[in-house]
């Protein structure tokens, strides 16, 4: 089991820069993929970036250089680090997690795929404004 709950999310303006947290606590017996994703309304949930407990990151080429995954030193605080916020970045930020091991196998790009994870946080709220 893994308990995940987000936060940081907030209003902004065009420009500034925000970091979400995502506090989790897991079974210490079990690895995990950790990722953001996020959902604007009327859009489908989408990946942002994924995170495995070496701490190798990965990102959809459309986030790259604006965003920026990490953990802590305790392992216990997933961030994401948004740079530059847009008007279309206004979205429900979401931290998810799924065991290790059931990736094994599977194609890269399935770690981007919202169905592949069974732990969600309920979201943060994140509005960019002009």
């Amino acid at each position: 089991r893994v308990d995940l709950a987000e936060s940081g999310g907030t209003s902004v303006y065009v420009g500034q820069s925000l970091t979400l947290s995502c506090a989790n606590t897991y079974d210490p017996n079990n690895r995990y993929y950790w990722a953001w994703f996020r959902q604007a309304p009327g859009e489908k949930r989408e990946a942002i970036a994924v995170i495995d407990d070496s701490g190798t990151p990965a990102y959809m080429e459309s986030m790259k250089g604006r965003f920026t995954i990490s953990r802590d030193g305790n392992m216990h605080t997933l961030y994401l680090q948004m740079n530059n916020l847009q008007p279309e970045d206004t979205a429900i930020y979401y931290c998810a997690a799924e065991p290790y091991l059931r990736f094994a196998g599977r194609n890269y790009y399935y770690r981007f795929d919202p169905s592949a994870y069974i732990y969600w946080g309920q979201g943060t709220q994140v509005t960019v404004s002009v």
